[in-house]
Parts: structure tokens; sequence; C-alpha cells
């Protein structure tokens, strides 16, 4: 079955960087664009970066464009978000997607989160 793990949240100061990463089962993971989003308390969840397959292509929310940076590694099976300058409004859940076909229809697979904080 398919499986998303996050990793490297925490806390962090204004400034400061973390990198998330997700370490994705059960699908061929070259052959599917991965995204990461956010949710903060109380807002709705919001597309922070994605990266197509097999990686040439990456494009971001205007809130986190010059400070965050989407990789994959397809030999590890793992997307990569390198979050630079953090500033408390990107204190979040962040989650790491995919979307997948399975007998001819498109579903979305979400890992089960990771939380940052950003606070001096």
């Amino acid at each position: 079955q398919v499986q998303l793990v996050e990793s490297g949240g925490g806390l962090v100061q204004p400034g400061g960087s973390l990198r998330l990463s997700c370490a994705a089962s059960g699908f061929t993971f070259s052959s599917y664009a991965m995204s990461w989003y956010r949710q903060a308390p109380g807002k709705e969840r919001e597309l922070v970066a994605a990266i197509t397959n097999p990686g040439g292509v990456t494009n971001y929310a205007d809130s986190v464009k010059g400070r965050f940076t989407i990789s994959r590694d397809n030999a590890k099976n793992t997307v990569y978000l390198q979050m630079r300058s953090l500033k408390p409004e990107d204190a979040a859940v962040y989650y790491c997607n995919a979307k997948i076909v399975r007998l001819g229809s498109w579903f979305d697979y979400w890992g089960q989160g990771t939380q940052v904080t950003v606070s001096s």
C-alpha cells in the first residue's frame, strides 16, 4: 500500500532553516509528481511546493519563493523540502502528497504530517 512518512519538523527560530523529508513506498515513486502542503491552525491546507517526475520542474507558492526548495531523490524514493529564512507565518503542519492513478482514477495520498514551529 502507498505510504508517505514525513520527518524533519521541529522548533526553529525566525530566520532559521529546516529540511523536511518524505519517504515514499508502495508505488513507482519516479513516475509521479510529488508535493508539499501545509496547514496552520484555523486555515485551509495550502500547496507549498511541487516537483514533477522525474524531477525537472518545480513550482512554489508565492509566499515561499526564494526561501524554500523542493527536491527529490528517486533512488531513495524520497522528496525533500529545504526551508530557509523561516518566518513565524511558516509555522504549520507540513504534509507530503502524492497523486497516484489506480484503475484509471486519481487518488490523493497523504503522510501523517510533521509539525514546524517558528518561534523565538
